[in-house]
C-alpha cells in the first residue's frame, strides 16, 4: 500500500517534546535532545531522536547547524507560527476556513481570567483601528 504524504504542519507528540525543549532552550546538540526528550534513555533513544530530528528538517521546522564537534539544531518555526499553522488547518477542515467558530467555542469553553479578557479586548481594539 502506498504511503500517504504527512501534513507538514502535523507533528508528532514527540516532535512537538523537541520544538518545545528547542523553544524554550535554544539550539542544543543531539545528546542534550536526548537527555530531555527520553531522560531514561535507553539503546535506542539517540537514534530515535535522530529520526525525529530528521523529520523535522523535512518539514522545515529544524536546521541543522553543522559546527564543531558536535552539530546543533534549532527551531526555524516559531511557537506562534506552528500555533497558527495549525488553528489555519482546523479551521479549514471542521469550519469552511472561519476561525469564528474556533475562537468562539474556545472562548466560551475556558475559564478566562480578567486578565485574558483584556488582552483579547485590546486585540480586537488593535485589529479595529488597522
Amino acid at each position: 500500500m502506498a504511503r500517504t504524504p504527512r501534513d507538514p504542519n502535523d507533528v508528532t507528540p514527540k516532535e512537538l517534546e523537541i520544538l518545545q525543549f528547542l523553544w524554550e532552550d535554544g539550539p542544543a546538540t543531539i545528546r542534550a535532545i536526548t537527555d530531555r526528550v527520553y531522560p531514561d534513555g535507553g539503546a535506542g533513544a539517540y537514534g530515535a531522536v535522530q529520526k525525529l530530528l530528521e523529520r523535522l528538517e523535512e518539514k522545515d521546522m529544524v536546521e541543522r547547524r553543522r559546527t564543531e564537534p558536535a552539530h546543533t539544531f534549532a527551531a526555524t518555526v516559531a511557537r506562534d507560527e506552528l500555533i497558527g499553522r495549525r488553528l489555519q488547518e482546523v479551521a479549514k477542515k471542521l469550519c469552511g476556513g472561519s476561525l469564528t467558530p474556533l475562537l468562539t467555542h474556545l472562548v466560551k469553553q475556558s475559564q478566562l481570567s480578567e486578565d485574558d479578557r483584556r488582552e483579547l479586548r485590546n486585540l480586537i481594539d488593535e485589529l479595529d483601528r488597522e
